[in-house]
């Protein structure tokens, strides 16, 4: 069974587009990985810039797998180089009782 995430990346300053770049190669490197599933990611923008994005692992298994992968690992690690992890909570939008985002049209696969 599959596992859909939401993730919200805040860009560091100066950072968004590195960090939109490498979102484009997110789901493909996990794909080629063999982690998550061929559902299409989303991926959104909040009032104060955080980008979000929902995704599908394929399961659980396949999520602890990645906290052991090299491609992953070398991946994430570019991403803490252009962004910080927030919460979803943190997001005014997670307050309001249907949250809406800007659509962020990338070419994210």
């Amino acid at each position: 069974m599959g596992r859909l995430v939401i993730a919200a990346y805040h860009p560091r300053p100066g950072k968004e587009a590195e960090l939109r770049a490498l979102m484009r190669e997110h789901v493909p490197i996990l794909r080629a990985e063999g982690l998550v599933t061929d559902r299409p990611p989303y991926l959104m923008r909040a009032k104060d810039g955080t980008l979000v994005e929902i995704f599908e692992w394929k399961s659980a298994d396949a999520i602890a797998t990645a906290h052991h992968n090299p491609a992953v690992l070398a991946m994430w690690g570019r991403y803490e180089l252009v962004c910080e992890y927030a919460p979803l909570d943190s997001l005014a939008e997670a307050h309001d009782m249907f949250a809406e985002f800007e659509p962020v049209d990338d070419d994210v696969q």
